[in-house]
């Protein structure tokens, strides 16, 4: 039989591990799909709360406080992200990919929905508050196995040489999703009044997630299996398909640790420069909210193409200084991006958030596929997923709220520190990985 073209036109000799340029096309429409409904909900919840869902859930207090309540509640969505990894990192290993990419995806869009349904805290009391939270933690638990089956999806059907590349598709979902959702509301607020944006016009951003979960849905529905789980499965014993991924890969934590070391500060620095801000600009300089959602949709557009140049640049120079550089850059430029925004200058913002913003993508792109090729197939799924969500929760979850609490306590200066504090890690965390460019996932 001749060899088959992969989806960047390279060939190999193996016809069961070749995938079809069609084929290809609709994993990585599926899996992109999805990570862009998990950042759009991610950035509509963020941008809501500090906005309108600390009133409308947390009443009572002063706004600071309904804030900090509603940043509290988006953190918590977080906390069942390891649960979520966990259950579905295990399964994904054993039943496969493409299961848990359908199931965790109808969980998020569900979820998703339902919050643009729920009543508010004046119609049903604390029972509104409470259905926030089960919702949240419904969407964390989903979001545990949906992000790593999409990259992996995405990095065992595409072939080494250009897995970089590839593999950041699905992390650029997340400034896709966050342009999405800062779009729907600044178009909500352009035509509605702050008094029907606060009464209803909130909830059309939570049910647009119901166009999106169709499109997805059938998308995934008929993607095919990765090739390198069905190898690696076929080549697996009975006792080696009974144990646990997850207690297995727990049992050799090195690549966990450097995997959370990296994630640490890139977690923190996305929070910073597209949650953070937000509620920062606006409520503590002259910034009008449009302004600020605008800022952000710039700077997540240059992140966009940041994470496609940086998965890129990591397949001509490997994943390690790709990473490194950015994650440098990242560190210099947290003072000035808090001059800028203090200066009140509109076009100062725009730099400040855009060149973070960029920074962040170039660091972030090449992590996808970095992060995959740390784990062998029969454990990848259970080892990405406890990065990925295990980073969310120690970095992800709490850097809004504690990014608040700091300039209300500390000011900026002590932000700036936690920003820099936390990407030496990550630094440190490459300076001491191994080059993983063009791991083989057939071995």
């Amino acid at each position: 039989m001749p060899d088959l073209p992969t989806p960047d036109g390279a060939a190999v000799a193996k016809p069961e591990a070749a995938v079809s340029r069609s084929a290809f096309r609709r994993v990585l429409a599926g899996s992109t799909a999805g990570a862009v409904l998990e950042w759009y909900d991610f950035a509509l919840y963020g941008i809501l709360a500090a906005t309108v869902l600390g009133p409308l859930f947390f009443p009572g207090g002063n706004a600071v406080a309904q804030l900090l309540l509603a940043l509290a509640t988006q953190g918590l969505g977080f906390v069942a992200r390891p649960i979520g990894g966990i259950v579905f990192g295990h399964l994904g290993d054993r039943v496969g990919r493409k299961p848990m990419l359908v199931v965790t995806f109808l969980l998020l869009g569900l979820s998703t929905s339902a919050i643009g349904l729920l009543p508010t805290y004046a119609q049903a009391g604390i029972g509104a508050t409470i259905s926030l939270v089960v919702l949240r933690l419904v969407q964390g638990f989903a979001l545990g196995g949906e992000f790593g089956a999409a990259v992996l999806m995405v990095s065992e059907h595409g072939s080494p040489r250009r897995r970089g590349f590839w593999s950041a598709w699905p992390q650029a979902g997340a400034p896709l999703g966050t342009v999405l959702a800062t779009g729907v509301v600044g178009v909500l607020t352009l035509v509605l009044s702050n008094g029907q944006f606060a009464q209803w016009g909130w909830r059309i951003g939570f049910l647009l997630a119901v166009p999106l979960l169709v499109i997805g849905f059938w998308i995934r529905r008929r993607i095919d299996e990765s090739p390198a789980f069905r190898q690696a499965r076929s080549r697996a014993g009975a006792a080696e398909q009974a144990r646990s991924s997850v207690f297995e890969t727990l049992a050799h934590p090195a690549p966990v640790l450097r995997g959370l070391g990296v994630r640490l500060g890139e977690n923190v620095a996305f929070y910073v420069y597209t949650v953070f801000v937000v509620a920062y600009a606006t409520s503590s300089f002259g910034y009008t909210k449009s302004d600020v959602l605008l800022a952000v949709t710039v700077g997540s557009l240059l992140q966009f193409a940041g994470m496609l140049a940086g998965g890129h640049w990591s397949d001509v120079v490997g994943r390690r200084i790709a990473m490194l550089v950015p994650a440098a850059g990242l560190a210099l430029w947290a003072p000035l991006f808090f001059l800028m925004v203090r200066s009140e200058s509109l076009p100062l913002l725009y730099v400040g958030v855009g060149v973070g913003a960029a920074l962040h993508g170039l660091l972030a792109g090449p992590e996808a596929a970095w992060i995959a090729e740390l784990f062998p197939t029969h454990r990848r799924f259970a080892g990405a997923s406890l990065v990925f969500q295990g980073s969310s929760i120690i970095a992800g979850a709490p850097a809004p709220f504690i990014a608040v609490w700091l300039v209300e306590n500390h000011g900026t200066t002590a932000v700036v520190l936690y920003l820099v504090a936390t990407i030496a890690v990550t630094l440190v965390a490459l300076f001491f990985s191994a080059e993983t460019k063009g791991a083989d996932f057939d071995a």
